[in-house]
């Protein structure tokens, strides 16, 4: 009987190391077709999903609390298994080499559990020959088995694109690819068990490591083309946001937007490809050309800020902005790489004090990653600006006629009265302006205009 079918049959046991963002949907959609161990080094993480709670929020509570899955945070456990995923983060430093010290954790942990027979599937990102060059020797030093004769491995890139309630591991195609052809058809068979849009065979891991580093390099250098188009019409005085929507009309307008890159993927994998050409003796142009366009975002939005703050007559220093969201996308708790932390810091050495709101972020690790405290929206009051940087569901239930209560002049009343009294002075006086800058354009920028707002967008 072959490992798939044992699988099938609940013979042998499937094990997910690393549950966080990505591993857990995995491990919770493969735990309703076969066993499943979840491992993870986080003891604190473990008693929470013990308890029936998703930190990730990416399954929710109750599924969580009704699934199978075996959590773990002892790595002999993992001897029960023998097809084994690693879903471990693989950052960058703060030179922007690759941190493969997760995924080299993972593999040692995985080598000392490791057990004949068994198939490695790795689904972090990595440039290619990580996987045969680094982990491969890892695993073989650590359980002492020859990998191709005792133990098999292959390479399934992740695709999971957190806060996506639509594009998820069940919908998604499925790259996979494995040393042999053995592990290769076996991996496509057990990921086939809960991958409902099918899976595409890679000629080889390298091919699959290399497929899924470009992808978010395509997206990366899409982006910093819009970001430097805004720059561009920024000066030109056209809104960015009316010119993408012109142009989109015709059929193969490729739809990008100007923005915040951050998280763990878009904004850390292009270092990977480029440290491992940097590696060949080849320096790429285009990619990392994108990577410092984007890179500087953040200081370019926090310097607009302070130029519309300057226009409306406000001092700088000491004043208070209200920033509204601080992770790295939409309804995702996960502030990993952030770029609004960008405007903060650059924000602060201008003298402002800053006020982060974010209803839907990880309050303990926003504060053990950045030193920050978060605000509720109802405590955050006399404000001279607000950046609204995350489209969170919180936020963009927010009108125009919401927003002006976080400000020092907060409702209309006292507005009319201030441009009664400032009606005779010069009349580019915009002291009785708001100041808001919509980083994510949520916002129509002609009602903003007409509701005395001085607004700012990418």
């Amino acid at each position: 009987m072959s490992l798939y079918e044992k699988i099938v049959n609940r013979d042998e046991k499937i094990s997910i190391i690393g549950l966080g963002y990505v591993g857990m949907p995995i491990a919770v959609s493969f735990a309703k077709k076969a066993d499943v161990i979840g491992y993870d080094v986080s003891t604190a993480k473990i008693e929470l999903y013990k308890s029936g709670i998703d930190p990730t929020k990416e399954v929710g509570n109750e599924v969580i609390k009704n699934t199978t899955l075996e959590f773990t945070s002892d790595e002999t456990k993992l001897r029960e298994a023998k097809f084994h995923i690693v879903a471990v983060p693989t950052p960058v430093n703060a030179d922007h080499t690759p941190d493969l010290n997760p995924v080299k954790s993972a593999s040692c942990i995985l080598g000392r559990n490791l057990t004949k027979g068994s198939i490695v599937v790795y689904e972090s990102t990595v440039y290619p020959g990580v996987t045969e060059d680094i982990c491969v020797p890892i695993l073989e030093k650590e359980s002492g088995l020859k990998c191709g004769v005792d133990f098999s491995v292959g390479y399934s890139p992740e695709r999971v694109n957190p806060g996506d309630k639509i594009h998820r591991l069940e919908t998604i195609v499925k790259i996979v690819s494995g040393i042999n052809e053995y592990s290769l058809d076996t991996a496509a068979k057990v990921y086939e068990l809960v991958v409902e849009a099918g899976v595409y065979r890679a000629e080889s891991i390298k091919v699959a490591e290399a497929a899924k580093v470009i992808e978010n390099s395509q997206r990366d250098i899409n982006i910093a083309f819009m970001n430097e188009l805004s720059i561009i019409f920024n000066k030109l005085g056209i809104d960015t946001k009316a010119v993408l929507e012109a142009a989109g009309t015709k059929w193969n307008f490729l739809k990008f937007y100007p923005g915040l890159v951050g998280g763990h993927c878009i904004g850390v994998d292009p270092y990977y490809l480029t440290y491992k050409a940097e590696e060949m003796g080849y320096h790429s142009q285009i990619i990392l050309s994108g990577r410092r366009i984007n890179d500087e975002m953040g200081k370019y939005v926090a310097e607009n800020t302070v130029k519309k703050m300057i226009q409306a007559n406000k001092q700088i220093k000491g004043a208070k902005v209200a920033i509204l969201g601080i992770t790295f996308k939409e309804n995702c708790p996960d502030s990993r790489n952030t770029k609004v932390v960008d405007i903060i810091q650059e924000l602060k050495e201008y003298g402002v004090q800053v006020q982060v709101v974010d209803p839907v972020a990880n309050i303990e690790e926003v504060k053990e990653e950045y030193g920050i405290d978060l605000y509720r929206l109802e405590d955050t009051k006399d404000v001279d600006a607000v950046v609204v940087t995350v489209a969170h569901n919180e936020f963009t239930a927010l009108q125009l006629e919401d927003l002006k209560a976080l400000y020092k002049v907060g409702n209309l009343s006292d507005i009319d009265a201030l441009q009664e009294v400032t009606a005779t002075l010069d009349e580019d006086c915009d002291s009785t302006k708001l100041v808001l800058i919509d980083v994510k354009g949520i916002y129509d920028h002609t009602k903003a205009e007409d509701m005395n707002y001085l607004y700012w967008r990418l």
